[in-house]
Order: C-alpha cells, then structure tokens, then sequence
C-alpha cells in the first residue's frame, strides 16, 4: 500500500511528487472561482452573515465527496498493471487511493480556512463537534461510493462517463448553491434523498444557530455510507481474483 502511495503521488501530475498539490488546489481554484463570481453579482448570503462562509460550507463537503469519490473511482482502472505483480493487491489500491484523497481533501479544507481568515471572515463553526462529524460523514460516503464505482468500472468501463454526468446531477441537487429550507416541500423534500445534500444541511446547522434542520437525516448520511462502503467491499472480495486476472 505504502509502494501504491509513493507511485501515485508521482504519477498523478508533472511525474513528480510535488505534482500531487495540484490534487488540493484544483478544487480550490473551483471555490474561489464560484465565489468570485457571485461576488461581482453581488448576491447575498441567505443565511448567516457572510456570503463566503455560506457557500464554503456547502461547497467544501460537496467537492471533498465529488473529488474524492471521482479519483478513487479511476483508481483500479488507472492502476491495473500493477496487478501484475502477486504482491499488489486490489484493496491495496483502493485503499491507498482512498488515503490520497483524503489527504488532498483536508489540505484543500485547511487552505480554505486559512484564505477566509485573511480575507476577514470568521471560519469557526457554531457548533465544531458537529462540524467534524459531517466532515467525517461526508469522507465516508465518498470512500464508499468510490470503492463500489471503482469495481463497476473495472467491467464497464463506460460507467466512468457515467458516473462523471451524475456528479452534475448530484451537484446541481446538493444544496450548495441555495437554501433548501426556502423551497416548497414538493422540491426539498425529493432533494433531501440525495446524499450531498444531507452533507451540505449537516455542515451548514454546525455552522449557522438556529439553521433549518426539518431536512436534515444524519442517520440516513451515515447508513448509506456505511452501505455503500460494505457493498464495494465485498463486490471487491467477490471479485478480486478476476480483477486481479486482468
């Protein structure tokens, strides 16, 4: 796992190990470019004070899943030669992938904290336990949907493209661009189903007292997520001769 790591790190841009921060500040460049531009449009936070702080917190869970679950899901496709070699392992991958993304996820979460700060808003949630807890909820689902993603991928390969045109239906749905409690229950509640939206209310009510929880289902975030996880992880044990076996 730890050789994966290393390769990965020095295969995923400019074949250098450095290459790999391009990882942490690519989703970056995608916040502040939406911030950006509703900066110029002069659109208001509908919640809280701060209209950076308001679409931090849905975008940061929102593209920590997109990204994670995204690379993780290329991550035995992109990796299928070293299956050559009997002491590399399909989990291996999976799981040094997963641990890349993750990694690339916090960076890119820190970075963010820092550039509010010096911008003058305060990044410090209301409640950080809670916080935490969707952070963690959020990195769960990704690690699971990218596992059970990364074994379909591995038969139909076409389901790359696939999963590619659902991450705009999901960001489109996630929450991050509104405020879910100011739509009619016949739009929030079918939206409350998706996962990344429930992501995006967990980490908004840590942030702002008194936020709309009416949608709110962690125990649903959590139950998918564990779902999802287990579900990949035993298509893998299903399979991983055959994937192994090229």
């Amino acid at each position: 796992m730890s050789a994966v790591v290393l390769r990965d790190m020095r295969t995923r841009f400019f074949n250098h190990g450095l290459g790999f921060l391009v990882v942490s500040i690519w989703p970056l460049g995608h916040m502040a470019g939406l911030l950006v531009i509703y900066h110029l449009t002069g659109r208001k936070a509908p919640v809280g004070q701060s209209i950076n702080i308001f679409f931090a917190t849905g975008l940061i869970p929102t593209l920590a899943f997109m990204y994670v679950s995204r690379f993780m899901s290329l991550s035995l496709i992109a990796n299928r030669p070293l299956f050559g070699f009997p002491v590399v392992k399909v989990i291996d991958v999976m799981m040094a992938r997963a641990f890349l993304e993750i990694v690339a996820a916090v960076i890119t979460m820190t970075i963010m904290i820092v550039i509010l700060y010096i911008v003058g808003d305060d990044p410090a949630p209301y409640d950080p336990e809670q916080a935490v807890l969707a952070y963690l909820a959020t990195l769960l689902f990704a690690v699971g949907i990218g596992s059970l993603v990364g074994v379909l991928v591995m038969f139909f390969e076409f389901f790359v493209t696939i999963y590619a045109l659902l991450m705009i239906a999901v960001y489109i749905s996630s929450g991050t661009l509104f405020l879910a409690s100011a739509l009619p229950d016949t739009l929030s509640i079918p939206l409350s189903w998706n996962p990344i939206f429930q992501c995006t209310e967990w980490m908004r009510s840590a942030y702002f007292e008194g936020y709309d929880t009416r949608l709110l289902g962690k125990e649903y975030l959590v139950a998918v997520g564990l779902s999802s996880l287990c579900l990949g992880l035993f298509l893998e044990r299903v399979f991983r001769r055959k994937m192994s076996e090229g």
